[in-house]
C-alpha cells in the first residue's frame, strides 16, 4: 500500500520508482484517501510525517495480505497490471 502524489500509477516516473525499490510487477487498486486514513488510524498519520520517505511515494505498508483484508473489494477501484518489459537476452 502505497501513498503518491503522482495523478495516475501508471505515470512512468512512478514506475522508475517502484522499480528502484524491486516493485517490478504489480497489480494496483485505488483507493479514496479517506479510506487509508480511516483504516489505519495513527499509522497513517505517522507515515505522512515520516522524513525518511520522500514526498511523492510513501510505503503505508508492505503487508499486501492485511493492506488487501482492511479493505471491502466494492472499495476497490479497477484494477491497474503492470510488468516491467524486460529486454530478451
Amino acid at each position: 500500500m502505497i501513498l503518491t502524489t503522482h495523478n495516475s500509477v501508471t505515470e512512468p516516473s512512478l514506475f522508475k520508482k517502484l522499480a528502484a525499490k524491486g516493485v517490478e510487477k504489480f497489480i494496483a487498486y485505488g483507493i479514496p484517501l479517506h479510506l487509508a486514513e480511516q483504516r489505519y488510524g495513527g499509522h497513517y498519520s505517522v507515515v505522512m510525517h515520516n522524513l525518511l520517505e520522500t514526498d511523492d511515494l510513501r510505503v503505508l505498508d508492505f503487508n499486501g495480505e492485511r493492506a488487501f483484508n482492511l479493505f471491502h473489494m466494492r472499495e476497490l477501484g479497477q484494477p491497474i497490471m503492470y510488468e516491467e518489459q524486460k529486454e530478451a537476452a
